[in-house]
């Protein structure tokens, strides 16, 4: 997928700075295309602290987690689509058009969302961000690596990849600061209308991607483009380059004899270096979703108060930690996975991830098994229609895990000293009121997890996890990705695991809530941790190690007969 982190070298750096003071007009445009990442980035990080307040202004999302699933996933469903439609879209109008489209499909997803009247019109917001979403995590990188000189493309490509986690940072901060304000979700979903807007007006004024408008024939604007971009004496040789450059890539499209679609995957599964290397993209693609990160990047505030921190805007706050941790991480592999190699960066993030989702599971065994009692009395003080029906007809020894979960939804107004026993009582927008009121000395109320003392290793462990996982399988498999498949099929291979990637991450997203209630929040961290442990295995038997090698030896290594993932290449035995 054209969405992924490219990696760039040092010595990239040292020029980007040189180059971008010499020629401002490469920033301007690696800039105005670098906010479809932000936009990326921020609608995966709002959504998780939007939903608690969601939550709390319609009582049918509360009572149900299937419909708050949706309500986060559609996102993805529609990115799923608009990735597909931006492939095509790419070709036939052009990077900057479809930039365009992104954008006003943002613009008008943010729109409905921030003005819906009911959760059903919030799904169908979701699914028009989304749609933005996925052309721009494909657009937007492609524009920037066609338009950009090539000594510091690497640079201004992974620069697209830390405004994903920049703009995830973002929407943290910006749930926190609308928290105290009226109509809090509205605005938090609202405001990501304002980029959108920004990055329309500023393409309006940027060309074409060079590279498409010489495929089109384009040639002297291309050309025109070109001399704005690099400096005068670079510029006809890299005017020469393009133009060997685009008729290899007509000549290796005309090699696969235009059998569309159907005839270009019959010639790519056929052959032995494809399969290998799709196997190992995809896996790696595959695994880097099952192992739960957008369990935490859009549910973070969530699993919080599943910790036992139920106020909404201590749980923002908190989850503010991850998304800073994650950004950081970006930064990190940056930096060292030319130096540790990507094998081995995997698997060592992966070994932490086994661990710390270990822990996390452990963590919230202990907070379901020393949650606090429910007081008979303390409940009866509420009124006997406000208790929860079943622990009515039960008249003692519950905890506050039984309590959340009854079958006819309630909720636990926890004591003054949260530790101590409290009152169980039916889920309503009613009881929740009378719970945080002053009559009742302005109690937590809890909906999701239980008061506990052991809440803040479980923020240690979510810190932890994401620590494991951003340097490594955060961003490393899109390098994989990029080496592992010939030139002449990697588009199509690229879109398989794109797919694969896209459709992991629905999967993971529609699910979580729903198997925290089935499994419990330990149980549910359990299996991610097994599923995590099985990726390691898989990754350590079938991806190989691409450091340091060019293409073609990435391709003479798979088409080897000796061929072991786990084993070193060398090109020249």
């Amino acid at each position: 997928m054209e969405g992924g982190i490219h990696k760039a070298e040092s010595t990239e750096f040292r020029d980007l700075l040189y180059l971008t003071s010499q020629q401002p007009f490469i920033l301007r445009l690696a800039f105005s295309a670098g906010i479809g990442g932000l936009l990326f980035g921020y609608d995966t990080g709002v959504i998780s602290g939007a939903l608690l307040y969601i939550r709390d202004d319609f009582e049918e999302v509360e009572k149900s987690t299937v419909l708050q699933e949706t309500i986060v996933s559609m996102a993805v469903a529609g990115a799923i689509v608009g990735a597909g439609a931006g492939g095509w879209m790419n070709d036939r109008f052009g990077r900057r058009p479809s930039i365009l489209i992104a954008d006003l499909l943002f613009l008008a997803g943010s729109m409905v969302m921030c003005f819906a009247p009911a959760p059903a019109v919030i799904i169908v917001g979701r699914v028009l961000v989304g749609l933005g979403v996925g052309m721009a995590s494909m657009t937007s990188p492609l524009y920037i690596s066609e338009a950009s000189p090539a000594r510091i493309r690497g640079a201004l490509v992974s620069t697209n990849g830390l405004l994903i986690t920049a703009g995830q940072f973002l929407s943290y901060l910006i749930n926190l600061a609308f928290t105290k304000v009226s109509g809090t979700w509205r605005w938090m979903l609202g405001v990501a209308g304002v980029p959108a807007l920004l990055q329309f007006l500023l393409m309006l004024a940027l060309p074409e991607s060079p590279r498409w408008l010489y495929r089109k024939d384009r040639k002297g604007e291309a050309e025109e483009i070109m001399r704005k971009v690099y400096p005068p004496d670079e510029v006809e040789g890299e005017i020469e380059a393009l133009r060997v450059s685009v008729e290899s890539d007509m000549a290796q499209e005309r090699s696969l004899g235009g059998a569309g679609l159907a005839g270009t995957l019959r010639k790519a599964f056929g052959s032995v270096v494809v399969r290998r290397g799709l196997t190992a993209g995809v896996l790696c693609q595959v695994a880097q979703q099952l192992v739960g990160i957008n369990t935490v990047m859009y549910y973070s505030p969530t699993i919080v108060q599943l910790a036992g921190f139920a106020s909404n805007s201590t749980a923002l706050a908190l989850s503010l930690v991850t998304s800073g941790l994650n950004a950081a991480g970006s930064v990190v592999s940056m930096f060292f996975v030319d130096k540790a190699g990507r094998r081995r960066l995997m698997l060592l993030s992966l070994a932490g991830i086994v661990a710390c989702l270990a822990m996390l599971s452990g963590v919230f065994f202990a907070v379901d098994s020393h949650s606090p009692d429910v007081s008979p009395a303390g409940t009866a003080l509420f009124g006997a229609n406000a208790t929860c029906p079943e622990f009515a007809a039960a008249g003692a020894g519950w905890t506050c895990t039984q309590c959340l979960r009854a079958a006819s939804e309630c909720g636990f107004c926890a004591d003054t000293d949260k530790l101590l026993p409290g009152a169980c009582l039916a889920a309503s927008d009613e009881a929740r009121r009378a719970c945080r009121g002053a009559a009742a000395g302005r109690r937590e109320w809890y909906t999701r997890g239980c008061p506990s003392s052991f809440g803040w290793l479980a923020l240690v462990a979510l810190g932890a996890y994401i620590v494991s996982y951003s340097p490594g399988m955060g961003s490393v498999p899109w390098l994989i990705n990029s080496e592992v498949y010939p030139l002449r099929f990697r588009g199509i291979c690229g879109g398989i695991a794109a797919v694969a990637n896209w459709t992991s991450n629905l999967l993971v997203t529609q699910t979580f809530l729903s198997l925290t209630q089935a499994l419990g929040t330990a149980g549910t961290f359990l299996l991610f941790c097994g599923v995590s442990a099985a990726s390691f295995l898989l990754l350590f038997l079938l991806v190989p190690e691409t450091k340091g090698l060019q293409f073609e030896e990435v391709e003479q290594m798979l088409g080897s007969k000796d061929y072991k993932a786990w084993k070193k290449f060398d090109p020249k035995a």
